[in-house]
């Protein structure tokens, strides 16, 4: 016979067994091991889920998302969720037209085989494409489950934003109207910020729905790691130098345009660089800049693997982040959870007040300077090489306490994923 003490756990395993027969569609374009941070959240969310006993299917691109040559499995199973992966869902990033066209073949497929999903208890989607949520709305609706709506950043507000549209323009207006559609049918809203959560309460009042959940460090591949035992410092040539780092998407939602313009006024200073990181759009600017005036201070580096992430984010003695002037609540550049792990200060180039100065400013963390205030960026920048080191230790061990204090994985992603089973 089996303990008293046994019973819990089979009562869970029977739980568990009953949870595996109802099945969580995650609807992504962008998922691991693509470098793109959306994909890596949504990958964290679907194999808690699984952990939790449901059977998890993701639906996503077969190509890159940054890049379109980039190839992956049609169909594989990565920590227990069943991955499978569409064709012609992708052309990559460099215009409107080749998203547009990525992201309209991917809501069509994703449609087709999600109404035809067996045992679908519910949906999980993000804003990322924008396009895949009215799939999930059509699919919901259809099928009469739970939607859960992860908004990671505001379309067409975006698009206005940047000037590619205008609030009162027929696309603009098709858009919200969809947009209001998508916000009444979901079951859960989660949004990133408050300022994001104030944006969509104008556009739909969904507040009794709604959760604020701030997106999670990527604890299993970060961790502090001391500049004379870095690798990626030894490999780049960075032995000995100060390094202000931008790392992560380059977009036109967080220019990097005044660090660059600083960079330069600042090239007297042999041992001080500036590392930018990643891919995107905006990563244009600063192959421009090096091809222009070839300084000796700023180089520019791709996406790094997930596996040396520790490394090439440990290698900056601080970190640049930035949001645009018009795109508060509109988006939420996470880079900052990053820095903050592996316990470096910030350099915040963005409009007061935003999200990441509600984290910057009272904690003591770091700098606030304003876009195209170029003589503050380039005092601020000489204020910081001559802070001491013992100086900007403690503050990089403060921005990681707030870390395992507030953002860690285990919380954020434990109440994230409770959002979603809720319900089920």
């Amino acid at each position: 016979m089996f303990s008293p003490a046994w019973r819990p756990g089979l009562k869970g395993r029977r739980m568990a067994a009953g949870k595996s027969k109802r099945t969580i569609l995650v609807l992504s374009q962008v998922y691991v091991p693509d470098p793109a941070a959306v994909g890596q959240q949504m990958a964290d969310a679907a194999e808690e889920l699984a952990r939790r006993g449901y059977t998890v299917r993701v639906l996503t691109s077969a190509r890159g998302y940054d890049d379109p040559t980039v190839r992956y499995p049609a169909r594989e199973t990565r920590g227990g969720v069943a991955i499978v992966r569409l064709p012609f869902s992708s052309f990559g990033k460099k215009t409107i037209l080749h998203r547009l066209m990525g992201q309209s073949i991917f809501l069509l497929q994703t449609l087709l085989r999600g109404c035809f999903t067996r045992h679908l208890s519910g949906i999980l989607v993000s804003t990322s494409p924008p396009m895949c949520s009215i799939a999930a709305w059509i699919i919901s609706f259809l099928r009469g489950v739970k939607m859960t709506y992860w908004i990671m950043d505001i379309n067409p507000d975006q698009m206005i934003a940047l000037g590619h549209l205008t609030e009162k323009s027929l696309p603009s207006r098709i858009f919200n109207g969809l947009n209001r559609r998508i916000l009444s049918r979901a079951d859960d809203v989660i949004v990133l910020d408050r300022f994001m959560a104030d944006r969509i309460n104008r556009k739909a009042g969904v507040s009794h729905k709604m959760t604020i959940l701030p997106p999670w460090p990527l604890d299993d591949y970060l961790g502090v790691v001391a500049h004379d035992e870095n690798p990626f410092r030894k490999e780049h040539g960075l032995i000995g130098k100060f390094v202000i780092m931008y790392s992560g998407n380059h977009g036109h939602s967080n220019p990097v345009t005044t660090v660059l313009q600083a960079a330069l006024r600042l090239q007297d200073d042999e041992d001080l660089v500036f590392a930018f990181v990643g891919g995107g759009m905006g990563k244009q600017e600063v192959e421009q800049t090096i091809a222009e005036h070839r300084p000796g201070n700023i180089i520019s580096l791709p996406y790094q693997p997930l596996e040396s992430l520790r490394y090439s984010l440990s290698a900056a003695d601080v970190h640049v982040v930035t949001v645009g002037e018009s795109v508060v609540g509109v988006v939420h550049p996470c880079k900052i959870y990053g820095a903050m792990s592996v316990a470096r200060p910030i350099l915040l180039v963005a409009p007061d007040p935003c999200h990441v100065s509600d984290l910057v400013e009272p904690s003591g963390i770091g700098w606030h300077i304003q876009h195209g205030d170029l003589d503050t960026a380039v005092e601020t920048i000489r204020r910081i090489r001559n802070t001491d080191r013992e100086t900007l230790a403690t503050m990089g061990q403060k921005a990681r306490h707030i870390i395992k204090q507030r953002f860690s994985k285990t919380s954020l992603l434990g109440q994230f994923s409770d959002v979603v089973e809720r319900g089920l």
